[in-house]
């Protein structure tokens, strides 16, 4: 008996070694395309055997069941049977889909990692735990290997840098989206109604606080402005304008408070509740609440606040500029006699450009059908037919094809959209032919005004202080939100109780961990 623990203890000690070698002998590192070396494969079933080239072998039809985040098309069976249809004819798949709603998905998406679900295709970006689940080892490795082998169409047509942004620790683990974008937020406003009070352009913190005043004070039964603060976010869109963009700031990270200015070059990191400019933020936020510019149930709101301004509910809301563009292009076809227009309240501020990160497609690490997943996601992104399914329905019922490249929206749009398909944006996206001119030229002068800093790649490892992110996160759910929709009437003391509960849960080793990253990878740059 002894005997055989003595050489079942050799046996483990062997198998150890060789693991370790083989792991240091391997070479992940390198931009898809770039290298011939061969790395490890993710585990696979009988669907999965590799065929003689390297690819995997498609003889066997499978289903690969994808997690996508936003609510489920009215004709999602109708699209998804036509796009099986194709996806069987190029890859002998069919992709089944879980939607995971806008009011709940923050909570509801990890979950589905930590329960070990089964799927195999996830939606994900720099502002949908990317890095969180990519570092928690949610995410399969994506080796040049299985890129190489499963998606010559995206290794054609993806850049190298996109590949490089999207990396998290050296490895990759997400397909990026191949459309890049400025991500500075703007306002949609009811110009019908500035029109009617009088009032000048709405086209700086100041006007805009002018304008809902105003709303407030003359519109009955109309929010002046409108936010959903009940989705978990722990910034609303406003204060992306005006503390970020308008101080030309960047928060790492929004489950915290911690931030550089976008020219310093030696990326010094501060807590953005304890400026001067937070300060003046939340008086500025005060004072449009005591003047009932958004409703006092505002942080319970889960209603959708475009549906609300359809409605003739709300007068303004922020959001990305291509939102607000085609939100203003519905409004025109939909209801000619209600006249909006697209405000940019920081003009003059320095642009971000959205790294690769801002949509893709991640490989659940149990999965067992990687190579193909691989595949379908290839297609989406790249294949023409596939990818004008996938991203705006079936031509004739939910739009018309103009063209190569634009599409007019018909009366069954509506029934395909608003969930996360954006994860296949690509060169091939079509644009909408109404959209408006006044976006169009916002977004080109958003262009001129980009700035690139050395950080703007940079992923935060919080692997050693998870509590106190989380403690933190409760803590600016708890008490920085009230502050910021002006629901506190004391702002010196909301500030003051904000801060010493920031430092009771750690932000102060929060911040040296960050400090501590950013230093080491500015030196090694």
């Amino acid at each position: 008996m002894q005997k055989k623990k003595s050489f079942m203890l050799l046996f483990a000690i062997i198998m150890v070694l060789t693991t370790v070698l083989s792991a240091c002998g391997s070479k992940n590192n390198e931009n898809p395309g770039n290298s011939s070396e061969t790395t490890n494969k993710p585990a696979t079933d009988a669907t999965e055997q590799q065929a003689g080239d390297g690819k995997a072998d498609t003889s066997e039809e499978v289903k690969i069941k994808m997690l996508l985040v936003g609510g489920k098309p009215i004709d999602y069976d109708l699209v998804f049977g036509e796009l099986n249809k194709k996806l069987k004819e190029k890859a002998n798949a069919t992709v089944e889909a879980e939607f995971l709603d806008w009011s709940d998905w923050t909570q509801k998406y990890p979950l589905k990692f930590a329960a070990n679900e089964d799927f195999d295709i996830a939606y994900t970006a720099n502002w949908a735990f990317y890095s969180d689940q990519a570092i928690k080892g949610g995410f399969m490795e994506l080796t040049d290997e299985l890129i190489k082998a499963n998606m010559p169409l995206s290794l054609a047509a993806m850049p190298a840098v996109a590949w490089e942004q999207s990396k998290v620790n050296g490895k990759q683990y997400m397909v990026p989206n191949n459309n890049p974008e400025v991500t500075d937020k703007a306002v949609l406003i009811r110009e019908d109604l500035r029109k009617k009070h009088n009032l000048p352009e709405v086209n700086s913190p100041e006007s805009f606080a002018n304008y809902v005043k105003t709303i407030a004070g003359n519109e009955k039964g109309i929010n002046a402005y409108n936010a959903k603060a009940a989705d978990g976010w722990k910034w609303h869109e406003l204060d992306q304008i005006l503390l970020e963009q308008q101080n030309e700031w960047n928060l790492v990270d929004y489950s915290m408070p911690l931030a550089y200015k976008l020219d310093d070059a030696t990326g010094k990191i501060f807590n953005v509740y304890d400026t001067p400019e937070f300060k003046a933020l939340v008086t500025y936020y005060k004072d449009l609440a005591d003047n009932n510019a958004w409703s006092k149930n505002v942080v319970s709101n889960k209603n959708d606040v475009w549906q609300d301004m359809k409605a003739g509910k709300t007068a303004s809301y922020a959001h990305t500029l291509g939102t607000v563009a085609m939100n203003l292009a519905e409004m025109r076809r939909e209801q000619p006699d209600v006249e909006l227009a697209i405000a940019d309240l920081t003009p003059d501020k320095k642009k971000i450009a959205a790294i690769s990160t801002q949509n893709g497609f991640a490989i659940h690490a149990t999965s067992k059908k990687a190579e193909r997943s691989l595949m379908v996601i290839d297609l989406l992104q790249n294949d023409k037919e596939i990818h004008d399914l996938f991203m705006y329905g079936i031509a004739g019922t939910h739009y018309e094809a103009v063209g190569d490249d634009k599409f007019s929206a018909t009366a069954g749009t509506p029934n395909y959209t608003g969930f996360s398909n954006w994860g296949a944006n690509s060169p091939m996206n079509r644009k909408d032919a109404a959209y408006p001119v006044e976006a169009d030229a916002i977004a080109t002068a958003w262009q001129s005004k980009v700035y690139n800093f050395d950080l703007e790649t940079f992923v935060f490892n919080d692997a050693n202080v998870k509590n106190e992110v989380a403690n933190v996160g409760n803590v600016m759910l708890r008490y920085a939100i009230p502050l910021e929709y002006g629901l506190i009437k004391d702002v010196e003391k909301g500030v003051a109780d904000l801060n010493a509960q920031l430092k009771a849960a750690g932000i102060d080793k929060l911040q040296a961990e960050l400090q501590s990253q950013i230093d080491a990878f500015l030196a090694s740059k």
